[in-house]
């Protein structure tokens, strides 16, 4: 009878296990004898991601002992520090730094936003929008206009001047991809100012960019463009709720007075560092192959989805290629950027430098979407190679990545872009990603150590197989 118990219990064990097991054998009983090594390593990749893997903890201690890194800050520096030592206790061949002029903006002291309705005070989360000026010292006080895009902005001519502008265009949240939202009205905060300026606006407020509706102000930079520095005006990112109240509020009582103040300023730009190590290629080492996320981070939260979750699996790429003795064949090199977030200075320099010095890149890898669950890739180059990487769909899809299609690379590897360079993004899930993009919500107890995990060793995967395959295809070759 114990016998009998014992292979019934077995067998419901091994029932259970069966409709996964059969699906991954179904896939594997179509893959040639090479697809079959390739399955058989990316299983490996993920089996050491996800019980042996160090980006959660490495997170956790950029995130707890160094915390916001915005270009030019103490923080900034900081983190320059802890990329190096870190990537060197990787065991790369090489760790440098690559020295980089960034802007510097400082907040200054915390923003005051508030209304008279009904007699009753109503205070507003509010924050400067990086790069902005700030108001004069006693604030400014003005009415409000409110607009729901740029180009209705475009059309209120002198009715802004002296008044206070609103941009409340929302998030458009039929889209499902939300970053396709967040593009659809991001214009406002980045432009708003330098268009309602030359009408004389006093001050621009800004609905903060996320589809979810809390008190989180959400800041980001914005320029002045081509106006003249008379034309300057403050501008600053109320939060989603603190939006929809005042849109309410402006219907019942269009003649409400709105007060702002901020103290932020600009200063002389401040040096800094790309962080940069390589694992040497075993037989194409002047190939390069970049793998990155971006260094710096806005000054409200701890900058952990955007971007330390990019950095940490960029690392993490070089250690699981490690820990499987992986040995590419072209040069892999990792590159944490600085000063994506208000004017790409890091990006711009390291593709200067890499023309300068006739460097071959062959692709690059950026992670700038968030650690949530890994949904698949974008991919950027010539149509030969993207269906070349359209073609490991079916090698990657046991893994949840199964949007692998055309799109943009990332920010900080753009500027590498020519056809001989394939270009392609990690993307994760974006659905909670605007919810902490940009905002004091951004912290370490957001990130999931599972799904951070799974994007370390789905990014690794993909590298695995552009390193044995990509350069090989005749349309790479410089």
């Amino acid at each position: 009878m114990k016998n009998i118990s014992l292979l019934l219990i077995s067998s419901l064990l091994i029932a259970s296990c069966k409709p996964e097991h059969k699906e991954i054998s179904k896939i594997a009983s179509t893959f040639s004898v090479e697809e079959k090594i390739d399955s058989t390593q990316i299983k490996s990749l993920f089996n050491s991601a996800l019980t042996k893997g160090k980006s959660y903890e490495w997170l956790r201690d950029l995130t707890a002992n160094i915390g916001s890194r915005l270009s030019g800050s103490e923080g900034a520096a900081k983190s320059v520090v802890w990329s190096e030592k870190l990537m060197k206790s990787v065991g790369l061949d090489s760790v440098w730094l690559q020295p980089v002029m960034v802007p510097h903006w400082v907040r200054g002291e915390k923003e005051v936003a508030n209304y008279n309705f009904n007699g009753q005070k109503v205070n507003v989360p509010v924050c400067a929008i990086g790069g902005s000026i700030a108001t004069p010292t006693s604030g400014i006080t003005a009415e409000v206009i409110e607009v729901k895009s740029i180009e209705e902005a475009k059309k209120i001519g002198d009715k802004a001047n002296g008044k206070i502008i609103f941009f409340n265009g929302a998030f458009d949240n039929t889209l499902i991809q939300t970053f396709k939202a967040y593009g659809g009205c991001v214009g406002q905060r980045y432009a708003g100012a330098s268009v309602v300026g030359k009408f004389g606006a006093k001050a621009v407020i800004v609905r903060s960019m996320t589809n979810g509706i809390d008190d989180y102000p959400h800041t980001g930079s914005m320029g002045y463009g081509d106006i003249p520095k008379s034309e300057y005006i403050p501008s600053a990112a109320i939060s989603s709720r603190a939006a929809e109240n005042l849109s309410k509020h402006l219907r019942e009582n269009p003649t409400l007075k709105f007060y702002l103040k901020q103290s932020c300023e600009t200063l002389p730009d401040a040096p800094s560092h790309n962080v940069i190590g390589e694992i040497k290629g075993s037989e194409n080492p002047d190939k390069i192959m970049v793998i990155g996320g971006h260094l710096d981070s806005w000054d409200l939260g701890d900058g952990a989805h955007d971007d330390g979750t990019g950095i940490v699996q960029s690392l993490e790429v070089a250690y699981l290629l490690k820990k499987n003795n992986i040995k590419p064949k072209n040069t892999i090199r990792i590159v944490f950027f600085m000063n994506e977030e208000n004017g790409l200075r890091g990006a711009t320099e390291y593709a200067r430098l890499a023309k300068l010095n006739n460097e071959i890149h062959i692709s690059a890898l950026e992670s700038d979407a968030g650690g949530h669950t890994p949904r698949g890739f974008s991919i950027d180059a010539n149509d030969k190679n993207r269906e070349l990487l359209q073609s490991w769909k079916k090698l990657l899809a046991p893994y949840g990545l199964h949007d692998i299609t055309k799109g943009g690379g990332g920010a900080d590897i753009g500027p590498l872009k020519d056809d001989h360079v394939t270009l392609v993004g990690y993307r994760p899930d974006s659905q909670r990603y605007f919810d902490y993009h940009h905002a004091a919500s951004d912290t370490f107890d957001k990130v999931n150590k599972r799904e951070l995990e799974l994007g370390s060793a789905s990014m690794a995967s993909i590298v695995y197989l552009m390193d044995k395959y990509l350069y090989n295809n005749e349309t790479l070759k410089p």
